[in-house]
């Protein structure tokens, strides 16, 4: 049987207010995240500020619960997770 494939789907709503502790997260479980994409509206006279992250994770599914865990208790940000 395939190893389970999970995926964090995590939208930040005020970038300029929690983009610093959701980074503070990354960083801490950076072993835990295979892929990382970073989406937000951007122009030349526009820069949303909200934005979306999208992890592929890896490694031990405990390491994967500690960092949803941590994700979901910070404020304005909405976490989701996948599980293939």
């Amino acid at each position: 049987m395939a190893e389970k494939l999970t995926i964090l789907g995590i939208k930040i709503e005020d970038r300029l207010k929690g983009a610093s502790e959701v980074q503070k997260v990354l960083s801490r479980f950076g072993c835990s995240i295979k892929t990382r994409l970073g989406l937000h509206e951007v122009s030349d006279d526009f820069c949303s500020t909200s934005g979306i992250i999208i992890l592929e994770l890896t490694g031990p599914n405990e390491e994967q619960v500690k960092l949803y865990e941590s994700l979901i208790k910070i404020s304005g940000v909405n976490t989701q997770k996948m599980e293939f």
